[in-house]
């Protein structure tokens, strides 16, 4: 599998094996399971889910750094990719990039899901 290197990659790729939605569903589910009040509808636009998780994952850093931490652990985010940002960036910046890992990781749990 060859994991999409930016937000509109991974997107072409969910489009193109019809597995946008379910996508979405599993974000919710993961979500759902670490205890934070954010449900995607559907039908969300790629681009308003990209801002939607972004803003998240900005609240979460700056206000519930606990809860940011357990989504990570619950999504399954690689601890050696968060380690790999760049920390010292503006906590804008660091919360689109996770934001993005934490898309890349539920799209490799929804695409493996798919092929087997």
């Amino acid at each position: 599998m060859q994991l999409p290197t930016n937000f509109e990659a991974l997107i072409k790729q969910a489009d193109a094996l019809d597995l946008y939605k379910k996508l979405i569903l599993q974000l919710n589910k993961d979500f759902l399971l670490a205890n934070i009040d954010l449900a995607f509808h559907e039908a969300i636009e790629p681009f308003s889910l990209k801002l939607l998780l972004h803003e998240m994952v900005y609240k979460l850093i700056q206000e519930r750094f606990s809860d940011y931490l357990n989504l990570l652990y619950i999504i399954d985010v690689p601890e050696t990719e968060i380690k790999a940002l760049d920390g010292s960036l503006d906590a804008v910046k660091l919360s689109e990039d996770v934001a993005f890992l934490i898309l890349k990781r539920e799209w490799q749990k929804v695409w493996f899901r798919h092929q087997y």
